[in-house]
């Protein structure tokens, strides 16, 4: 009788039996190579830092903290998620939320993504919003950008200055013809039909790796679908896979992943943010926003560019209105006083004070960066750079600061002057200023000619007084 090595037979059969019983998820998911490329990292990193620069200037970024810290998180669970083959130790992926209402999302070599404001508030769940982000994020890590500029013989200095590819934008068409067009240069390009296949399928098995279902990745172009009333699908053809297709081959990736039965589908974190960005002032779109960029192509957009200014102003009504900013500041303004917003910034001012130079009655409340941390320093800090501007050359401090307080904070207060440009006649500033908890400089100055800066005074003192800040 022949000896029969019971414990190994029954470790094999038991090894397959357990190959039987494995999801697909182990053996059966799509493998993707990575796109040939004749760039190195370095020039990556180096292409996806200029291009943010260019980015951040010329978009309205969100500056609101816990809704990017919430992006943040989800991105970075994404990120741990990448497979090893498809990391790249070189890449510092960074995450932040461009205040635009066009549901739309895209990122830089190297791993810069931006996410749209309208993004985040039609998805219907984390899930949704987390299946974009890792369609953008391989793009990222498959390098497709510099893959295309292979494809197409561009040489670097070429990528940098006249074309610099951006990672490609969700939607096409329309929309992307429109964020093409956003800088002069031609920043943005889309991706070819092979590179956005690729990107979903990755997408999607980054997803079941991070805990998510792949299903929500095809569930988000039905959600676009119905909030652009069915309207939107010729968009994704010129330059996508058809979005019924797309639909389709992201959910037969699902079905060969390891999906967790627990997956991710909606969080308290994403409706508290979903119900955040609601509270907040409407966002414009990206055809608004690239007609800003179009008048004033050199830095960021100045909203009162349309503006036209009078002999004759409208003094600040008895009447006041409630206005909230960046869902942390709240103040009092005059009815008559329209309002102007930028990513860091918003100004109060009535018909006719207005401009392509500044305003010339009202208010201009903003956050700024500092170096210092101590408030006096931080404030003689922005004083000074305030006045080194050309377009403030005319100002001149007129006192010292002086000690007063905003919602109980500390603050300071100083008084400029000079005489305007714009009126011919002096303009009067009183400066005031507070820190934020994360040690950015709130200011608030408010803008008046001196012959009749006494009849403003009740508006500036209800400012002050009504301001409530809540960053903590």
């Amino acid at each position: 009788m022949k000896k029969i090595n019971l414990g190994r037979n029954f470790a094999a059969l038991v090894l397959a039996w357990t190959m039987l019983m494995l999801p697909l998820a182990a053996i059966g998911q799509t493998r993707i190579s990575i796109p040939k490329n004749k760039y190195s990292i370095q020039d990556e990193i180096k292409i996806g830092q200029q291009v943010s620069r260019e980015v951040e200037q010329q978009m309205p970024i969100l500056n609101d903290s816990e809704a990017t810290r919430y992006v943040q998180d989800v991105g970075r669970r994404l990120v741990n998620a990448i497979p090893s083959q498809f990391q790249h130790p070189g890449f510092r992926y960074q995450f932040k939320i461009v205040n635009a209402s066009d549901i739309n999302a895209f990122a830089l070599p190297g791993g810069y993504m931006y996410v749209n404001r309208g993004m985040i508030e039609a998805a219907r769940s984390e899930g949704e919003m987390a299946g974009v982000m890792a369609h953008e994020l391989s793009h990222v890590a498959l390098r497709h950008g510099t893959a295309q500029a292979t494809e197409q013989s561009k040489p670097l200095n070429q990528i940098l200055g006249i074309g610099a590819v951006l990672g490609g934008a969700i939607l096409g068409g329309q929309t992307g013809a429109q964020l093409g067009q956003i800088f002069a240069q031609g920043y943005f390009t889309r991706f070819s039909r092979k590179y956005e296949t690729q990107a979903d399928t990755l997408g999607a098995q980054i997803m079941a790796r991070a805990g998510y279902d792949p299903h929500d990745l095809a569930n988000m172009f039905r959600t676009i679908e119905r909030q652009s009333g069915g309207n939107r699908a010729p968009e994704f053809l010129s330059s996508h896979p058809n979005p019924a297709n797309r639909y389709e081959n992201i959910n037969r990736e699902a079905q060969l992943l390891r999906v967790s039965p627990n997956a991710i589908q909606n969080t308290r974190q994403f409706e508290l943010v979903q119900s955040r960005l609601a509270r907040m002032p409407r966002a414009q779109s990206m055809a608004q926003i690239e007609q800003n960029a179009q008048r004033n192509p050199q830095g960021r957009t100045n909203p009162t560019t349309n503006g036209r200014y009078e002999n004759r102003v409208e003094l600040p009504s008895s009447q006041t209105r409630s206005y909230t900013g960046g869902n942390f500041l709240r103040v009092s303004v005059p009815n008559n006083w329209q309002v102007f917003e930028t990513q860091d910034s918003v100004t109060f001012a009535p018909q006719g004070a207005y401009g392509n130079n500044g305003i010339t009655h009202g208010a201009l409340v903003g956050v700024t960066q500092t170096r210092s941390r101590d408030l006096g320093q931080a404030t003689q800090e922005y004083v000074n750079s305030l006045l080194q501007n050309q377009s403030n050359s005319y100002l001149r401090q007129q006192s010292n600061f002086s000690r007063t307080s905003i919602d109980g904070r500390n603050a300071y207060a100083t008084v400029l002057s000079g005489r305007s440009p714009i009126t011919g006649r002096t303009e009067v500033v009183n400066l005031y200023t507070t820190q934020l908890s994360n040690g950015s400089l709130l200011y608030i100055a408010m803008v008046a000619p001196q012959d009749v800066s006494s009849r403003y005074n009740n508006a500036f003192r209800n400012l002050i007084r009504s301001a409530q800040i809540n960053d903590r």
